[in-house]
């Protein structure tokens, strides 16, 4: 009952959380990080990990075959699940941010806007006032305004190089993004102290930092 089973996303946001937990005090294998399996046990802590894409992990936990993941703020907000976001770990920060090409305006008659975050799009749209076109894309959203697809793109900002690479620039800040610790509502009262005691141990390292 006190085994815990943690969806993650790998790449960026698990490096980062990696190097959280083994701070935090949490006996991880080193070979977790290097690992092409999805599936890796953690003995020492009782913890097994299950690493999928980022979009999948919610998933994983509103369905309860994962107790916790680890999720970005923007998959959070794009996906609406049921699960309950337990605390920011500051990790794997960055923004979602409309952009375009330079000193153009939104076309009046039918504004079209690319992204892969249609939910996070039309509810900034529609608070606005103004009504648009959303054109869901999966991957290179940047080439949107390049080749007249689309007015704007909403997308995910880091350093803001890509943007700069493609001849685009930042127009409006949408929201803060952080990767979210979230549980199973159904796990959280099954294994509530258990629980507990892993935020706490993450919590402490936080505010050491």
């Amino acid at each position: 009952m006190n085994d815990l089973t943690i969806a993650m996303p790998k790449g960026r946001i698990f490096e980062e959380a990696y190097e959280l937990f083994v701070e935090a005090g949490f006996d991880l294998p080193k070979e977790i990080n290097d690992s092409r399996k999805l599936i890796v046990e953690a003995p020492n802590e009782n913890i097994k990990f299950i690493l999928a894409k980022p979009m999948d992990v919610p998933v994983y936990v509103e369905h309860g075959v994962a107790d916790i993941g680890i999720a970005g703020k923007d998959v959070l907000l794009e996906q609406h699940r049921d699960v309950h976001e337990l605390l920011d770990l500051y990790i794997s920060k960055c923004y979602i941010a409309t952009a375009g090409l330079p000193n153009t305006q939104m076309n009046e008659i039918a504004p079209r806007v690319a992204t892969k975050y249609p939910t996070i799009a039309t509810n900034f749209y529609k608070e606005k006032g103004e009504q648009v076109e959303i054109i869901e894309l999966n991957g290179s959203i940047e080439l949107a305004p390049m080749i007249g697809l689309a007015d704007r793109i909403v997308d995910i900002v880091s350093t803001g190089q890509t943007l700069k690479e493609n001849g685009l620039v930042e127009y409006e800040k949408i929201v803060e993004i952080s990767s979210r610790l979230i549980v199973n509502p159904v796990s959280y009262r099954v294994k509530r102290e258990r629980i507990k005691e892993f935020v706490a141990q993450l919590k402490n390292e936080l505010h050491k930092r």
